[in-house]
């Protein structure tokens, strides 16, 4: 079964900078559309940012664009999700998560805490 370990969270003060990994394991990687979400606390799961299998596509959130970029290495089954300009509304659980025929269809992984204070 594919696993989704994501990495790279920590707490950062308003304005800094992290960048988030996600390693799958498998062979079929670069075949999927790959995505991130977060999770606040109390909130429902929530979409922040995709990726086409090529890498050529992206997409966002409207609260993350021109500070968050999606990007992949299909040789390494590597997502990066590199954020800019944090704010503390962007504290969250965040994770990937591997998208066919529009459903986020993996198993969760553990997640990432990504702290943001002011």
């Amino acid at each position: 079964q594919v696993q989704l370990v994501e990495s790279g969270g920590g707490l950062v003060q308003a304005g800094g900078s992290l960048r988030l990994s996600c390693t799958t394991s498998g062979r079929t990687f670069g075949a999927y559309d790959m995505g991130w979400l977060r999770q606040a606390p109390g909130k429902e799961r929530e979409f922040v940012a995709s990726i086409s299998a090529s890498g050529i596509s992206t997409d966002y959130t409207d609260f993350v664009k021109g500070r968050f970029t999606i990007s992949r290495d299909n040789a390494k089954n590597t997502v990066y999700l590199q954020m800019n300009s944090l704010k503390p509304e962007d504290t969250a659980v965040y994770y990937c998560n591997r998208r066919s025929r529009n459903v986020w269809e993996l198993p969760w992984g553990q997640g990432t805490q990504v702290t943001v204070f002011s």
